[in-house]
């Protein structure tokens, strides 16, 4: 059987007592990143061999996860943090293991998206999860354009060096909505910005972003509005006379 294993998003107290069970009782976990699984697996004492799945190697190591599960043997897949296949590898192996007829569950847990999405302060009850936004400008913003008139919270991933850009593309094209930015989600030092996109972009032309971020914005029509940290009429960017 595959199991597919939620692990912690940041907080290590997060993993499920199901979750444990299952890493203790497969015969192999296979993970997005060995080192960073290994720790989780030492922190609870659990020792079990390790097969790397990554972006760049998972069309390589299918058919050795493959041989595995026709040998009737348990795997377990697991990524660095929430759900395997939320912008994380295992899609290809669920649809591999379907074709052969294994039989796949899933062992839920966290989820950056759903934790941000009901931290954020925005609806909740209808909601795009659109993932990673594409690296370039022109690219990002045709990918925004897709839900502009969209009813539903919008939902993104970013990585810290791609934020500022993200957020000057997403104000082009959307304005300015209400939006939070999180950071370091279930950890000691979880931070939720809420504002303005345009309060975003000054407060990240001022600082540098660190770690990955998980973005939700208002929808087009929502009657949910923050209010604005900077008010003095100053554009994005600059600074107040």
């Amino acid at each position: 059987m595959l199991y597919l294993v939620a692990t912690p998003i940041g907080n290590l107290k997060d993993i499920s007592l199901r979750a444990l069970e299952t890493l203790q009782e497969v015969d192999l976990v296979v993970s997005e990143d060995t080192r960073k699984t290994g720790m989780l697996l030492h922190h609870y004492e659990i020792k079990k061999p390790l097969l790397s799945f990554r972006e760049d190697n998972e069309t390589r190591a299918l058919p050795k996860v493959m041989e595995h599960l026709a040998a009737g043997e348990n795997v377990a897949i697991v990524t660095d943090a929430g759900s395997p296949s939320i912008s994380d590898p295992g899609f290809i192996l669920v649809r591999e293991a379907l074709a052969n007829n294994i039989e796949i569950t899933a062992v839920p847990g966290p989820t950056a998206l759903i934790t941000a999405l009901t931290l954020s302060g925005l609806p909740v009850h209808s909601f795009t999860f659109r993932g990673f936004a594409p690296r370039k400008s022109g690219q990002r913003q045709h990918f925004f354009e897709i839900d502009k008139d969209s009813p539903h919270t919008l939902i993104f991933y970013e990585s810290p060096h791609r934020l500022l850009a993200f957020l000057k593309d997403a104000l082009a094209v959307y304005g300015d909505r209400s939006i939070a930015i999180c950071n370091d989600l279930t950890k000691k030092f979880e931070l939720i910005d809420r504002g303005r996109i345009s309060d975003m972009i000054r407060k990240f032309s001022a600082e540098e972003p660190r770690g990955e971020y998980c973005i939700v914005i208002n929808a087009e029509n929502s009657k949910v509005e923050f209010s604005p940290l900077f008010d003095d009429g100053s554009e994005p960017g600059e600074e107040a006379a």
